[in-house]
């Protein structure tokens, strides 16, 4: 193995693994700001060049010159399925199943309740201990107004504590990397095991859209969420999506009847007939701009393959790993991603006791990445952008805010309301 504990041997072996990155080209797809290493596509994506140019049309043009008109002349009014069928292609779904709308939470909702309705002689709902909160607290809202009970698993025990609910089980719902750890479940596993049971599966894919290959459609994936503001690159907010199995459609009842899921929107009947294709996830007027912002950020990745994305993921995730091992074993973190490229997401986290401090001194160095309470530093990869040669440059950054002690500035513990 190359000897890569110091700068300049890292940086030559990075630079050797950007010569072969089928997805350099990418880069150029993005603006990203001079003396910025930007580690945080996690939690907010880069910003794509066409974005600008579409957003200033709409709001000058579209909105400003043809107002109301713009629903029906600049093709408003399709921009969910649209934009649904873009991401369909990113995460192994057809067109059909996907589309973009409300945030996570509110397609969280959505699905819970349609898993629920499925199965109403069951009663229990597995979810994932330690879980991003919006997703815990919707589901232990969701089985409070059905009903029902929450057993908590984690990625050690969800296989067995399946087993144990057995017939009882109404749905699973968990998110496929998490947020704090980057370890990743076997989705088609799980998936797999869930259904024997009879139940339904929703998986939350706030860190898998637009990184990691998956086949939700082949894998007979139930229900599914994510968000189109961190690796799909759709701006601060930006409009999240939902994917239902083609033949679960017909029969899905969501609880949200807005008028955008009726059959007939503008035939404007008292009662509701809901669509009959995944239009029926809609349920008021979309957020316009932000989803032209979304449609024109996703052209990022118009002739990327995402086998390509996810092997340059484990590629840099991977050699971060490997030079935090060379350069940073003295200085007291530790790993909690899993070193097996197969376990992890296109993060890795590490812990530190003042790791707040530590990641602030980094960010004031150029380097960004976040925070995630009590203890972890978190670095979310972006195969589009990325090159390994940032990696080398970042792992350098941090090794040096170490040694010198940079990180123990008074500034740098003041707590801000983001992390």
């Amino acid at each position: 193995m190359t000897n890569l504990s110091t700068h300049s041997a890292a940086r030559d072996h990075a630079l050797a693994l950007d010569r072969v990155d089928p997805l350099a080209h990418c880069r150029a797809r993005f603006t990203l700001p001079d003396g910025v290493i930007y580690l945080d596509g996690n939690s907010l994506g880069a910003l794509p060049k066409g974005v600008n140019e579409r957003l200033h049309r709409a709001i000058n043009e579209e909105w400003g010159v043809g107002l109301i008109r713009s629903w029906n002349d600049a093709d408003w009014y399709p921009a969910p399925q649209r934009v649904g069928a873009k991401i369909a292609a990113l995460i192994g779904a057809n067109a059909s199943e996907v589309i973009a709308c409300d945030s996570t939470t509110v397609n969280l909702f959505k699905v819970l309740c349609a898993a629920l309705e499925a199965n109403p002689e069951r009663d229990t709902i597995i979810c994932e201990e330690g879980n991003f909160p919006t997703d815990a607290y919707i589901t232990e809202r969701t089985a409070k107004l059905y009903g029902k009970r929450v057993v908590l698993a984690n990625q050690n025990t969800i296989e067995s504590v399946i087993a144990e609910v057995g017939s009882r089980l109404c749905a699973v719902a968990l998110t496929h990397v998490h947020y704090k750890t980057g370890r990743m479940y076997n989705m088609q596993r799980i998936t797999e095991l869930t259904q024997l049971q009879g139940a339904r599966i929703i998986w939350d894919l706030a860190h898998t859209g637009g990184v990691i290959a998956v086949q939700l459609h082949d894998w007979r994936v139930d229900y599914a969420v994510g968000c189109g503001y961190k690796y799909l690159n759709g701006g601060p907010g930006a409009p999240a999506y939902v994917y239902v199995r083609e033949d679960l459609i017909v029969s899905l009842d969501q609880p949200l009847a807005g008028w955008h899921g009726h059959a007939a929107p503008f035939s404007f009947e008292q009662g509701y007939r809901a669509h009959a294709g995944i239009d029926r996830m809609l349920v008021g007027t979309a957020s316009q701009l932000s989803l032209i912002s979304l449609e024109a950020a996703l052209a990022a990745y118009d002739g990327v393959a995402m086998t390509d994305v996810r092997a340059k993921s484990e590629s840099l995730t991977g050699l971060f790993i490997e030079l935090f091992d060379a350069q940073l074993g003295t200085f007291g973190f530790d790993l909690v991603t899993p070193r097996e490229a197969a376990q992890r997401g296109s993060q890795v986290s590490f812990s530190h006791p003042d790791g707040y401090a530590i990641m602030q001194a980094v960010i004031a160095r150029g380097v960004i990445g976040d925070f995630r309470a009590p203890n972890i530093l978190r670095y979310g990869f972006a195969p589009l952008y990325l090159t390994h040669v940032d990696i080398a440059n970042a792992i350098a950054i941090i090794a040096d805010v170490m040694g010198t002690g940079e990180w123990k500035r008074s500034e740098f513990s003041q707590k801000k309301a983001v992390t």
